[in-house]
């Protein structure tokens, strides 16, 4: 028994080894706006050149991935990036930017005494501090020559998911695509990208932290205002329903087939 013990931890370790050296060709760096920063990671692709031009993918994580360690937003989705077929199929610019934990990638009241959460939009204050800074850096990284500004696209889970809608209601004209899980926005501001932006939107149907009937809602509501999102409801996931959302075979596939019209 002591020896399967040993041998479970030490593939439990080099495992864990294996994994941090792959998040390390995630770059860590800090955006700068006046006396505000923003701490994120970036993976370029294989052989990187900057004659050459790339799509770029911004991902935003969930609440309990904020802090200052600019490496806890790779826990969930950067995996998906580093997989060798991927990489090879879908070379791109992958922006992993991180909340700090006092702040929120989206502008909501979220009563955390409620099952699932109470959540309210009030995108009519502006973007917080952290949405802000992200906007401003894709601003930076979308003007260099090696992005193709017609392949720029957006994902979040959770609280990014939130910010996910909120981003495309105030940078409509930036994104070719945008996949949003277990998240939610402010129905009224759909309007603004229901046409323009193509979304793919993921919730688990058992999620008791971020009620899925905000995916229902706002997919509703995308519709009724001329868009035609794709909607999958994962009916046995609970709110960890970017797992199944990851191991979706066309994910990217469809993102990246996806162009934005001058």
């Amino acid at each position: 028994m002591e020896t399967k013990k040993r041998i479970f931890l030490l593939v439990f370790c080099l495992g864990t080894l294996a994994m941090f050296a792959q998040n390390d060709l995630y770059q860590a760096a800090i955006f700068k706006k006046g006396t505000d920063s923003l701490q994120y990671r970036i993976l370029y692709p294989k052989d990187f050149s900057a004659s050459k031009q790339y799509p770029v993918v911004l991902f935003l994580h969930g609440a309990g991935e904020r802090g200052s360690d600019n490496e806890k937003q790779l826990v969930h989705g950067s995996n998906l990036f580093l997989e060798e077929e991927n990489r090879a199929n879908f070379p791109a610019i992958i922006l992993f930017p991180q909340c700090s934990q006092e702040d929120y990638w989206s502008r909501v009241a979220v009563d955390r005494t409620k099952e699932p959460l109470e959540i309210s939009f009030e995108y009519s204050k502006g973007p917080t501090k952290a949405l802000e800074l992200t906007m401003a850096l894709m601003d930076s990284l979308v003007n260099e020559s090696y992005v193709k500004k017609d392949q720029v696209y957006m994902m979040g889970l959770s609280m990014g998911g939130m910010a996910t809608f909120e981003m495309l209601y105030r940078k409509p004209d930036m994104f070719a695509a945008a996949i949003a899980i277990c998240g939610g926005g402010d129905l009224e501001a759909a309007e603004v990208y229901a046409n323009k932006v193509p979304l793919w939107i993921f919730h688990g149907a058992k999620d008791n932290v971020v009620n899925p009937k905000l995916s229902l809602d706002i997919t509703a509501q995308i519709m009724e205002f001329g868009g035609a999102p794709n909607l999958t409801l994962f009916g046995d996931a609970n709110h960890n329903s970017w797992d199944p959302a990851f191991a979706e075979p066309n994910l990217l596939p469809w993102l990246f087939s996806l162009k934005r019209s001058e």
